[in-house]
């Protein structure tokens, strides 16, 4: 699939928000804990690093550590979480997430994230963005991106058809969810074009919102 030209416009009933490297620049923090966990395990960092974003941790462990026992994954996982969660240093928003969210109050909009809520609650106040009403975390689901259950989730829980949502994503798995999901994907970073979303845009700066007054969301990308 090739990326739509910009600018263009895209209408939409709902936005579904990933966090880390969508609203927030989290890649200091994940950087340094999944180096340090890929050493502890005798694996090529720039390797794990190629697998990790998007996912939920375990589910990335599962990937890397095919054999490993789940209940070793999980309980690996919980112990990460509490790192990454005490650990701030260098989160900011991406350019342009603070007046972004500001556009979209009193819209139909959700954060869909892999993180749990005490992680995604960490990195938000962080980097200073107020938390969706609505948020599907990894509490939320029983499948990690790049399975559509999230965006679902999200849909449902906003009432909104799958196929009136757009995604907002940065990573592999989380562009493939959303594809799966029957949404369009807009992809934001250097990350996302690699992964063939709808529309790619080099950060939230190059979008604007606008309420239509038929209910739906125009999105003006530039």
């Amino acid at each position: 699939m090739t990326a739509t030209a910009t600018p263009t416009v895209l209408t939409a009933r709902a936005l579904l928000l990933d966090m880390d490297g969508t609203l927030v620049n989290s890649d200091a923090v994940v950087e340094r804990i999944w180096r340090r966990w890929a050493e502890r395990h005798g694996l090529d960092g720039g390797e794990v690093m190629k697998v990790v974003h998007g996912r939920q941790g375990h589910a990335s462990m599962a990937v890397l550590l095919p054999d490993r026992p789940v209940e070793q994954n999980l309980a690996d996982n919980a112990r990460m979480l509490a790192e990454e969660t005490a650990d701030t240093d260098g989160v900011v928003e991406i350019p342009g997430a603070s007046a972004f969210l500001a556009s979209l109050r009193g819209l139909p909009h959700a954060l869909v994230t892999s993180a749990d809520v005490a992680l995604s609650t960490a990195r938000m106040c962080a980097a200073g963005l107020p938390l969706p009403e609505v948020r599907i975390t990894a509490e939320s689901v029983g499948a990690s991106k790049p399975d559509p259950e999230g965006f679902l989730k999200g849909a449902a829980e906003l009432g909104v058809d799958p196929a009136d949502c757009v995604v907002f994503e940065d990573s592999g798995a989380g562009i493939a969810a959303g594809r799966s999901a029957g949404m369009t994907v807009v992809g934001v970073g250097p990350r996302a074009g690699l992964h063939a979303p709808d529309v790619v845009v080099p950060d939230l700066t190059r979008v604007r919102i606008e309420a239509a007054a038929d209910g739906t969301i125009r999105l003006h990308i530039d």
